[in-house]
């Protein structure tokens, strides 16, 4: 059985898109608006990238910065309206002011979904108790991902409750991938490996010229080849 690891990276257009794919990656988030860590794009830009690229694409269902659903009708029309356009998986997560996990807005989202695979997102780096959210949403239909860096601070700081976290495999609430991102770097991964995580998220990783710049496909590849 292969080990090879699902390289993740986030498109904002079908440049990016077309970049990511040729350097790599596995599947795409995709998102807007990166001063703001990731909000619902356009469904005309799912579109384009979907006719653009071949891989997975993961669209962001979001509608603020922070991790607050705000007007949860609004997030649904923009569920149904991607869904209408084709799109197949998603990334949502959402938390109540005390930091537990919001569900009834993601189980109204869910319900548009209808079955759909999606990533609960970083939120769970905020979360009041991760072991908490995590048991809470584990039955939840479609959730096959956790993208988090471990904490709040990014990977340099979450990197023991990630290894922590994946010696749990399997327990309830545990089932679901770990994805690793936010403040990832190469140098993370023989940590990351070998704890069995097999799952990694980049952003800025992958646009060595900054946010003003498209994806680097000689960027992406340097991680593909590292994760091969």
């Amino acid at each position: 059985m292969s080990n090879r690891a699902l390289l993740e990276v986030i498109a904002l257009d079908a440049e990016d898109a077309v970049a990511a794919q040729a350097g790599g990656a596995d599947r795409l988030e995709l998102v807007t608006d990166m001063a703001a860590d990731g909000l619902t794009p356009p469904r005309e830009t799912f579109a384009a990238i979907r006719a653009a690229v071949d891989i997975p694409l993961r669209v962001m269902l979001r509608l603020s910065d922070g991790f607050a659903a705000g007007d949860v009708s609004r997030l649904v029309r923009a569920a149904r309206e991607l869904r209408a356009e084709g799109a197949q998986e998603f990334v949502l997560g959402f938390l109540n002011p005390d930091g537990s996990p919001d569900l009834a807005a993601v189980e109204a989202l869910l319900a548009e979904l209808d079955g759909c695979r999606w990533t609960f997102h970083r939120a769970i780096d905020r979360a009041a108790d991760r072991d908490g959210l995590r048991k809470a949403l584990a039955d939840l239909p479609g959730l096959d991902t956790y993208l988090t860096a471990g904490s709040a601070a990014g990977v340099d700081e979450g990197l023991a409750v990630l290894v922590a976290e994946a010696a749990r495999s399997g327990e309830p609430g545990y089932g679901a991938r770990i994805l690793v991102g936010g403040g990832l770097t190469l140098a993370h991964l023989p940590v990351l490996r070998g704890a069995g995580i097999d799952g990694f998220h980049i952003g800025g990783a992958a646009r060595p010229d900054g946010w003003g710049r498209p994806v680097s496909a000689a960027a992406v590849a340097e991680w593909r080849a590292a994760l091969a």
